[in-house]
């Protein structure tokens, strides 16, 4: 690893120059389900984010059920989570996310493809109410870049296969599994803006953007009210973001081994007031953009830090590790609920299969009975 890093303190000496890049956080057109096929042949996942729970699984489990333990950012995983005042059963039931399809004939760049498609169940009484749509596991944020096969096993990407996912849409891109519009941007210092693109369907609800900083803090952002029609870009924009750098607090961090500071996305909420509309809510999300300044600059180093050292990498490391434990043992628990489920339908019938003859038999005698009086 010979590229280390240093601080972004030269801003100071450029006087009002523009720093701040855009980046695509995530974009759901990207997650469609491309492999581990299920019995009818169906892809299940998506073989960019397919993350493997089972290390996680112990060894009681045969290794035809930890070929199960997979999950990845696949629309169809991502979760509903409802505040206390939504919470009932037919909403927890109902609430999901699916695959949208864009017809073709739209007037849009990204026809034909599929978006997120989003339905909440809210309270039909007067009630403040509230949901997250959260991925199913929180995306993360050092996962080395590599490819997936069709069964879901990752395998090692090459180096071109890495220079391709340097995009345009990504320009701080460094080489991890979850950038390029999986739901991380890494070297985010100050965030000028956010923008989500989003269908509206006038109802008059709030949307907050949810993202995790690399200190583990999780913020909202207020995008604006959904009380529209048809597709639109709703934006935030940082109120304390001083474009002047002569007039900015510079805070000058030590060069190595601080990390890059970056971003995850880690959902979007849904708020309903008392006062409006309850029932059903549907809404579709197309992408998550940002504009930032870099946090930090790279560039060469006279001495490979971190190959002496390794501490980035130790970190990293154990951070991973801590990311596939909570979201595995989540998932694992999943799967033996799965597991448990009752799968019947039906009761089996005390009765002779014809039961036709019995209800005849009924009938004649009620009529006998009635010819007797």
């Amino acid at each position: 690893m010979r590229k280390t890093l240093v601080l972004f303190a030269a801003a100071l000496l450029l006087g009002g120059v523009a720093f701040a890049e855009e980046a695509t956080l995530i974009d759901f057109t990207l997650l469609d389900a491309d492999c581990v096929s299920n019995d009818n042949g169906d892809p299940t996942q998506n073989k960019r984010t397919v993350m493997d729970y089972s290390v996680s699984a112990g060894a009681t489990y045969t290794e035809q059920q930890k070929d199960l333990m997979r999950t990845s950012l696949v629309l169809n995983e991502w979760e509903v989570v409802l505040n206390s005042s939504a919470k009932s059963v037919m909403a927890l039931a109902d609430s999901q996310v699916v695959p949208a399809p864009v017809k073709s004939s739209a007037d849009v760049p990204f026809a034909g493809s599929n978006v997120m498609g989003v339905r909440i169940v809210f309270p039909s009484w007067n009630s403040n109410a509230s949901a997250k749509i959260v991925p199913p596991f929180t995306i993360p944020a050092y996962e080395p870049l590599s490819d997936a096969d069709e069964n879901g096993n990752r395998v090692e990407s090459s180096e071109d296969d890495k220079s391709s996912y340097n995009t345009t849409n990504n320009p701080s891109f460094e080489g991890y599994l979850f950038e390029g519009g999986y739901g991380v941007v890494k070297n985010v210092g100050t965030i000028k803006s956010i923008q989500v693109t989003t269908m509206g369907m006038n109802f008059p609800h709030g949307l907050y953007v949810h993202l995790i900083d690399n200190d583990g803090l999780e913020r909202r952002y207020f995008m604006g009210y959904l009380g529209f029609d048809g597709w639109r870009e709703l934006r935030w924009n940082n109120p304390q973001y001083i474009s002047e750098v002569r007039t900015r607090e510079i805070r000058v961090y030590p060069i190595y081994p601080r990390g890059i500071p970056h971003v995850i996305f880690a959902g979007f909420e849904i708020t309903r007031d008392a006062a409006h509309i309850g029932g059903d809510f549907i809404g579709y999300f197309k992408d998550v953009k940002i504009i930032y300044d870099k946090a930090i600059l790279i560039s060469d180093r006279d001495i490979a830090d971190e190959d002496l050292w390794g501490i980035i990498g130790k970190k990293e490391t154990e951070r991973q590790a801590a990311e596939m434990e909570r979201f595995g043992n989540k998932q694992v628990n999943r799967y033996l609920e799965a597991a448990k489920k009752a799968t019947e339908d039906d009761f089996t019938t005390s009765l002779n299969p014809d039961g036709s003859s019995n209800a005849q038999s009924t009938s004649g005698n009620s009529a006998s009975t009635v010819d007797a009086k």
